[in-house]
Order: C-alpha cells, then sequence, then structure tokens
C-alpha cells in the first residue's frame, strides 16, 4: 500500500491522547474510524485500510464508542446464509 506522510502539529496529538512513537498507526487508524463511521467504508475495507483484522478493528471502534453498521437487509443476508449452511 502506498503511503503519504503527514505532518502534525505536536499538540494534536497529545490532545487526541496519540503515542507520538506510533503516531502514524494510530493516526490511520482514528481516520479510518471516521470514514467507517461516516458509512464511507466497510468495516471489512476499515481493517483492511488499518491493516488489521476485523475483529479487532472492531473493538477499536467499540473503544471510541461508534456503533457497527448492520441494516435489516444484513440480517436478512446472514439468515440466508445460515440457512443455506443448515444441514
Amino acid at each position: 500500500m502506498e503511503a503519504v506522510q503527514v505532518s502534525l502539529p505536536a499538540d494534536l496529538l497529545k490532545a487526541a491522547g496519540v503515542n507520538p512513537a506510533d503516531a502514524s498507526r494510530e493516526a490511520t487508524m482514528l481516520l479510518t474510524l471516521e470514514l467507517y463511521r461516516e458509512n464511507k467504508v466497510s468495516v471489512g475495507r476499515a481493517a483492511e485500510l488499518c491493516q488489521t483484522s476485523i475483529e479487532a478493528f472492531m473493538v477499536f471502534a467499540g473503544r471510541h464508542e461508534v456503533p457497527m453498521h448492520y441494516s435489516p437487509s444484513d440480517l436478512e443476508e446472514d439468515r440466508r446464509t445460515l440457512e443455506h449452511l443448515s444441514w
């Protein structure tokens, strides 16, 4: 994945509680979380962008009180999948 360098004020990192030693990773997680919150990326894409598992991203989102997007159509799709997998 191509990387871009960004310069952030130290006070911003401090206010966000971001460890300067791990600023790139934490800033990526927070930016991706906002994209997910705004429904611009799926949970799978968010995890991919953060180079982490879906489960780890979901835990991160939960710690930041961001609810998972799960619509009635998602529920119906899961129900059909379970029905199909049941023997």
